[in-house]
């Protein structure tokens, strides 16, 4: 028999340790992690600000002349009311269909207002996003994060980098 088939218990553990090497490299490189909270960066950041002042600046007047449109509807259902028992029943049948047409008219209204208000808002956001990717990607590659996350059940305020992407966006 020869030396090189005999297994000895030592000729294992040379041979285990051998294999385990290139894995105690890996494991001495840490990774470094980083999280954003884009909850906060929407909330928080000057860009995402000043993106809700325009949309509520944009919008303000259709906003307006909904709740115009809903205290005169208002209005006019109550009169409707007061006066039914002394109207005629053409008269009540003519207001009851305008009052119909006018809640129609409202509501299709209300419904294009929150569909325009939505569409603006997640195309606003949707550039905000974009300029806080850019500086999550900056800080990343200047500060070596081998991965940022934007979005977790849960991370450790150790690995929580919003602050720093909130003072990049401010400036």
């Amino acid at each position: 028999m020869s030396f090189n088939k005999i297994t000895t218990p030592s000729r294992l553990m040379a041979l285990f340790a051998l294999c385990m090497l290139p894995l105690s490299n890996v494991q001495a490189q840490e990774s470094k992690i980083g999280f954003v909270s884009t909850e906060r960066i929407f909330r928080e950041a000057a860009p995402a600000k000043a993106a809700q002042s325009k949309i509520e600046q944009e919008f303000s007047r259709r906003d307006k002349e909904l709740q115009d449109l809903a205290a005169r509807l208002k209005a006019m259902s109550e009169k409707l009311d007061k006066d039914a028992a002394v109207l005629s029943d053409s008269d009540r049948v003519r207001r009851q269909r305008d009052l119909a047409d006018m809640d129609k008219d409202f509501q299709r209204k209300q419904r294009e207002f929150r569909e325009d208000l939505n569409q603006r808002r997640n195309e606003e956001l949707a550039t905000v996003l974009e300029k806080t990717n850019k500086v999550i990607k900056q800080i990343a590659e200047a500060e070596k994060y081998d991965i940022v996350f934007q979005e977790a059940v849960y991370a450790s305020p150790r690995i929580d980098i919003t602050d720093k992407v909130l003072k990049a966006l401010n400036k």
